[in-house]
């Protein structure tokens, strides 16, 4: 693949990726436990992981395009 295309298609594997390791991070465990025992703001993987499916389907959009 080149040109845009192919840029789009490693932009679409790399936003997949990010999103499986936010979507495997333990968010809803972490949200359970005390503040103080937070390895990460589960708010803020929550508004990541918003981000990466609205990339994704930008991303997508485009090569539909």
């Amino acid at each position: 693949m080149k040109g845009e295309d192919g840029f789009l298609y490693e932009l679409e594997v790399e936003v997949r990726e990010e999103l499986t390791l936010t979507e495997s991070s333990g968010v809803e465990e972490a949200a359970g436990l005390p503040v103080g025992e937070w390895l990460f703001d589960p708010a803020d993987a929550e508004r990541e992981r918003t981000g990466l499916r609205s990339l994704l389907g930008a991303v997508r959009r485009l090569e539909d395009d």
